[in-house]
């Protein structure tokens, strides 16, 4: 499996990823030859033979479909995971060649920074006049939290995450020189050894996770990959102020992290107060055993003698006081002339007493940093620059950004829930949803405010919230108000669903010694209705009384989080784009006639039309001012993977982060005039877009083509995640299906028409308006517009519009209605996307991006249609045949490996 086609050329730079793809792919074919057998082998060299003959010729599917119709369904499954490890190979090799790419540049130095990195980011402000001096006013005002989600859409299991780290740190270590044959022979054992560990393990759980699952999977990441990371990405950060200004800066911290994993409650019954509860124990124990170890090695480390050099007086006086706090407490009488090992033999029993909330357990993590930074103090001035400093900054790093509870917690529920709560006490449902928006605040006020008692309700709902607000009370006197991020409202419609929340948390027993509720509420606008109303709602809500007095006593600080999926999903990529854009303006204009501080979160998926992007195109496409030195967002499924999952690649991913949020924030686009005159042109595309999204999918029958033109059924069926593809009760209409599965489905179709459909007519319309120069300005000028188009011409290149078809041939007669309407848009889209970027070919200025798909798609190919193949006899077995299931769920996994999107 390690040949090309004579079309697929590479680039200078990436001979080397041509190299290892090509090493790699004789290690899987000597693995299939092993585990299964050389005639094995020869029919997966066959059928990869056939593939890229089609792809050659733009042939019809017809002689690989003959090819691989009727194979049992274990030969079949054999065969996608043959094919489905040469992708992990390549992926792998790819995120190494991105490891060996950065290294060039930083051989390079200032010379040649790697683009949109810290080095990059700092020369191009200090080109654009910035001085160090403005940075340092700055940087306290830099707040970038990532925040990690458990969506049912990862697909990577957490044996098989680990075997893959090994595979990648034994290509890392062969990227040195200097290694002996001996050397590089034993990496490729190790490879193999990996490899083959993961060939004789399933793709995928039999049984479905659990929310204890999802958090272990998150804090893999967390623990394994962004602990290690924090103090290389601000000494990254000093090296590049360095570099720059030629001296560097005291650094405040500008990195945190936050989950959902535990307090996502929407739609997911699994999650409640005992898991939110459980969720901040784990992390909170998982975070002490991390610094445990650091403290541990630095006890070795710190063996300095008075008798050799002095130590301050503070650390003196320190172990002093702790020798009174914890008497109990013994070093070794060799260690008495070791005061940095006595000090740390005494920190480590505080942090152990923490970890069991036992006496002498340190009050904050503040209180243990401040023990850090006496070590520090004294080392530094006591010639121990040399001798130890360079680790307790370190861990100093970790603590500042980890504190004690490692990720900020999350919770979300859904506004109707609250209402259903509010409802049983407040007159009854129908009464309660007959009222207006300002019935309704003036019904909830005086019990938002704390004048009046909500009544406790018997029904389960009320009763599960009030143990959630009960449960957060708890976790902030336990934890600290760190360790809480914010209450999440989502379909939030009104001002009426915000004070609900204020309402429910007071019942709930969630108040501080002023008698206010120390949370902050984020409304999720998350439909393109929703997005439009969010001005009227912000304005309603910060005129409110109550509400600006909560507000008040939380900073004058609000968050808004931005759905990016639902309102795809709801009207089309092209109006859920322009609806973002046109709300972070308006909500902006809003917050500050109020005087109010306003962060936005940004709700974003993996694929393209759930608002997946590159980070520095999303936040130079962000409209002027809406950074303002903050970035939170969340990171879901295979982006965790594809971001985190190996440190110089998460080291890079933050890095990016950084230095976006900082020119954006520091040295914002000049005003664009033109923009008065494009935003009407944008308005068309998105209208007329939305118009024929929404008559597509609105059509009678379309819920039952989706059904059979994709493999929804087979989703819905998979042990992806703890959270169920629909809310509980719901029926299959579009509005009540997830946008997750909703994606994928259609992502395994490679129709991917979340996408993409409904653009050509936008663009289309826009041009018959006679916008066509208009949209080439845009095009060339506007970095929205651009990075629109840019992801168009990405998602596009990862359809097929020949596989999309098998698969709409499964909807029987609703194909002829529903294809024909699917093709003729493909191309009309195509068609606009490439003439207004200018491009002969889709991902034309991305090359790198190009090759990386065409390498992939005729592996693709054969995993499709198999699937195809599949899911009719599974459908005609009436989904009973367990085996034929088995063999469709590693045909999901294995087109997830190949295209890297799945929801």
């Amino acid at each position: 499996m390690n040949e090309y086609r004579s079309s697929v050329v590479f680039a200078t730079p990436d001979l080397p990823l041509r190299d290892d793809v090509r090493r790699l792919g004789t290690l899987v074919g000597d693995l299939l030859s092993e585990q299964v057998s050389p005639d094995f082998l020869d029919e997966v060299e066959d059928v990869r033979t056939a593939a890229i003959a089609r792809r050659e010729s733009n042939a019809p599917l017809v002689t690989l479909s003959t090819q691989l119709a009727g194979r049992s369904p274990r030969e079949a499954e054999a065969l996608v995971r043959a094919f489905s490890t040469y992708f992990q190979v390549v992926n792998i090799a790819e995120r190494v060649h991105r490891i060996r790419r950065r290294r060039d540049y930083q051989r390079a130095g200032t010379k040649r920074p790697q683009p949109d990195g810290l080095h990059d980011a700092l020369l191009a402000l200090k080109a654009q006049g910035v001085s160090l001096e403005e940075l340092a006013q700055w940087l306290p005002r830099i707040d970038i939290e990532p925040v990690f989600t458990a969506h049912p859409t990862e697909a990577v299991r957490r044996a098989l995450l680990e075997k893959e780290q090994l595979m990648v740190a034994s290509l890392v270590d062969n990227l040195d020189g200097q290694r002996t044959p001996g050397e590089q022979a034993a990496d490729a054992a190790r490879f193999r050894m990996a490899l083959t560990a993961s060939w004789q393990t399933t793709d995928s759980s039999p049984v479905r996770p659990t929310v204890d699952d999802e958090r272990e999977h998150v804090g893999f990441y967390l623990t394994r990959v962004l602990y290690r990371v924090i103090p290389v990405f601000y000494e990254s950060l000093e090296q590049a102020l360095l570099d720059t200004w030629g001296r560097t800066l005291p650094l405040p911290r500008l990195l945190r992290f936050g989950t959902w994993v535990g307090g996502d409650m929407d739609g997911n019954p699994n999650v409640d107060a005992s898991t939110i509860t459980a969720t901040l124990n784990a992390q909170r124990a998982a975070v002490l055993e991390l610094y445990l170890k650091d403290m541990l090695a630095l006890a070795s480390l710190l063996s300095q003698s008075t008798e050799l050099v002095g130590v301050s007086d503070a650390v003196v006086a320190r172990v002093a006081d702790y020798r009174q706090l914890l008497p109990d407490v013994e070093s070794r009488p060799r260690h008495a002339d070791m005061p940095y090992r006595l000090l740390n033999d005494r920190m480590r029993a505080r942090l152990q007493a923490t970890l069991a909330d036992a006496p002498g357990a340190y009050a904050s993590p503040e209180e243990f940093s401040s023990d850090i930074q006496l070590i520090l103090d004294s080392l530094e001035a006591n010639k121990g620059k040399h001798a130890g400093w360079f680790s307790v900054r370190r861990l100093l790093w970790r603590v500042r950004t980890f504190g004690f509870h490692l990720a900020r917690l999350d919770v979300r529920q859904e506004s109707s829930v609250h209402s259903r709560a509010l409802a049983e006490v407040l007159g009854g449902q129908e009464a309660f949803d007959a009222l207006g928006d300002a019935a309704r605040a003036q019904t909830l006020s005086p019990y938002a405010s704390g004048e009046a008692v909500l009544a406790h309700g018997a029904d389960e709902v009320g009763q599960r919230l009030d143990n959630v607000f009960g449960a957060l009370a708890d976790a902030r006197r336990r934890h600290g108000a760190d360790a809480l991020g914010s209450y999440i409202i989502s379909m939030a419609h009104d001002r009426g669903d915000v004070l609900a929340v204020l309402a429910l948390a007071r019942r709930g027993g969630l108040l501080d010694a002023g008698n206010a509720v120390p949370l902050d509420i984020a409304p999720l606008f998350e439909t393109v209705d929703d997005l439009r109303r969010g001005t009227a709602t912000l304005r309603d809500l910060l005129a409110d009384p109550v509400y600006r007095a909560h507000l008040t006593a939380r900073d004058d600080v609000q968050m808004v989080m931005l759905g990016y999926s639902d309102s795809g999903k709801d009207g089309g990529i092209a109006a859920s784009r322009w609806g973002l854009q046109q709300a972070q303006v308006e909500l902006l204009e809003v917050a500050n006639e109020f005087g109010v501080h306003l962060t936005f979160f940004h709700g974003r998926g993996g694929s393209i039309s759930r608002g997946g992007t590159k980070t520095t195109h999303a936040v130079n496409a962000s409209p002027r001012g809406s950074i303002d030195g903050r970035l939170r967002v969340t990171e879901q499924g295979e982006v965790i993977h594809r971001k985190y999952g190996i440190r110089a690649l998460a080291l890079r991913s933050l890095e990016q982060s950084a230095g976006a949020v900082l020119r954006a924030s520091l040295r914002p686009r000049a005003t664009e005039p033109r923009e008065e005159q494009w935003k009407p042109v944008m308005a068309v595309v998105a209208e007329h877009s939305s118009r024929a999204y929404r008559a597509f999918v609105g059509d009678a029958e379309f819920m039952n083509y989706f059904r059979q033109a994709t493999p929804i059924d087979v989703i819905e069926r998979m042990t992806l995640g703890s959270r169920p593809s629909r809310r509980l009760g719901e029926n299959a209409a579009l509005t009540n299906l997830r946008a997750i599965p909703w994606v994928f489905a259609w992502s395994q179709a490679r129709a991917v028409i979340p996408g993409w459909f409904g653009v050509g007519s936008g663009l289309q319309a826009a041009a018959d308006a006679g916008h066509e120069e208009r949209l080439r300005e845009m095009a060339h000028d506007w970095p929205f517009f651009e990075t629109f188009l840019d992801d168009m011409s990405m998602v596009l290149s990862k359809g097929d519009i020949h596989i999309a078809e098998q698969f709409s041939r499964l909807a029987g007669p609703l194909h002829e209605r529903f294809f024909p309407l699917i093709r003729e848009e493909l191309a009309l889209t195509a068609h606009w996307v490439k003439r207004l970027s200018g491009q002969q070919e889709l991902l034309e200025h991305d090359p790198r991006l190009a090759l990386s798909i065409r390498l992939r798609n005729p592996y693709i190919d054969p995993i499709s249609t198999l699937q195809v193949d599949l899911l009719q006899r599974w459908r005609a077995s009436g989904r009973e045949d367990e085996s034929l299931l088995r063999a469709l769920v590693a045909c999901v996994n294995g087109v997830s490996q190949g295209v890297q999107n799945t929801g």
